[in-house]
């Protein structure tokens, strides 16, 4: 939503810029959902599949070692992220059968999301370590982001803002809807 309130320039006039107010990601900056440790019992990956419900917890698909998550900070409409239940916090650990669950989970995604979002293409990858990028490193995860030509645009890159056209309970709900 845009500010009605004239911005300042650095000089004292107005800079003529209108303001997208994203008050979501403040908790994200502040690290409120991260651990306080790395144990299984703060690791809100170990946490969101022990909800009763789905929807609150914006798991989308339940396999037998891993689940498909909404990331609660999305890089683009439709950002899940494939977990295993079990607190590892690198792909080497995972067993044979925690692999082939995380890998068809995440072809279902792929899948799943061009069919109700039209992607055009994807960015899928695992942050191993604090170094590599991961924000909670102690649980594997892995990023799928849907992508469409030009959603790089001027807003994430002059205005570091990332606009999401729907709620994320009805992105949860369009794609638990669809999972094939």
């Amino acid at each position: 939503m845009a500010d009605d309130v004239e911005q300042q320039d650095g000089i004292g006039g107005a800079d003529g810029l209108e303001r997208l107010w994203t008050p979501y990601r403040m908790a994200y900056l502040r690290g409120e959902n991260k651990p306080a440790d790395h144990s299984a019992g703060e690791c809100p990956f170990c946490r969101i599949p022990q909800q009763d419900d789905d929807a609150e917890g914006l798991v989308v698909r339940r396999g037998k070692l891993a689940y498909a998550v909404l990331n609660l900070y999305p890089y683009a409409p439709g950002h899940l992220m494939v977990c295993p239940y079990r607190h590892i916090a690198e792909y080497s650990e995972t067993t044979d059968a925690e692999a082939e669950e995380i890998a068809g989970l995440t072809k279902a995604a792929l899948r799943t999301l061009r069919s109700v979002s039209h992607a055009e293409g994807f960015n899928i990858g695992m942050n191993q370590g604090a170094a590599g990028g991961a924000g909670i490193a102690a649980h594997l995860h892995q990023h799928v982001v849907p992508r469409w030509v030009g959603d790089q645009n001027f807003m994430p890159v002059i205005g570091h803002t990332k606009t999401l056209p729907q709620l994320l309970q009805e992105t949860r709900a369009l794609l638990s809807g669809a999972w094939a």
